[in-house]
């Protein structure tokens, strides 16, 4: 619901009903809305990190190019879960979003990470560029690549994009 509404056009009680519950009953688990956003955001990490182990894109530092690629393999089979933190990273940037902290945080760690796993190939970027320029803007191309698939997921495929950039880069795989 969330990713279909935004967070402020969703209610505890319309999540409630969507789930078969009360929204006393929904709240025995999540008690506020923000409780509730947490849990999705936190979840979605969650995912993230059963199927890739303790290497996942909310810290990309112990990734591998294969792995992050991979990453946005699986990403390309789970259109909702992409679409609910497309949709919730552009709502945080308003100032009293409740999840402004969460994105501010993970995309210093991301940046952080990225930048480690760029390090790792400095000898085959870009001449005159550094893993510090370059790891916003592998962010910036995966994100951008997830809202566009989400937009016309026939014309652009979010798999050959990232490789296509790596390529770009001179990044070779793993």
């Amino acid at each position: 619901m969330i990713a279909e509404r935004g967070y402020r056009g969703t209610s505890l009680a319309a999540v409630a009903e969507r789930v078969g519950l009360t929204q006393q009953g929904l709240m025995h688990y999540f008690p506020t809305k923000e409780d509730l956003l947490t849990a999705v955001l936190e979840t979605r990490d969650e995912w993230d990190l059963l199927h890739f182990g303790h290497a996942t894109a909310a810290d990309p530092s112990a990734m591998t190019v294969n792995q992050l690629a991979d990453l946005v393999d699986y990403n390309a089979t789970r259109p909702g879960i992409v679409q609910t933190y497309t949709v919730l990273s552009a709502d945080s940037v308003t100032e009293d979003h409740p999840a402004r902290k969460y994105f501010q945080d993970r995309y210093a760690r991301v940046r952080a990470g990225m930048t480690r796993m760029l390090e790792r190939h400095r000898d085959e970027l870009p001449p005159g560029t550094t893993p510090e320029q370059l790891a916003p803007l592998a962010i910036a191309i995966l994100d951008g690549l997830q809202l566009q698939w989400l937009l016309d997921p026939d014309e652009v495929d979010m798999s050959a994009g990232f490789r296509t950039f790596l390529t770009l880069l001179g990044v070779k795989p793993d």
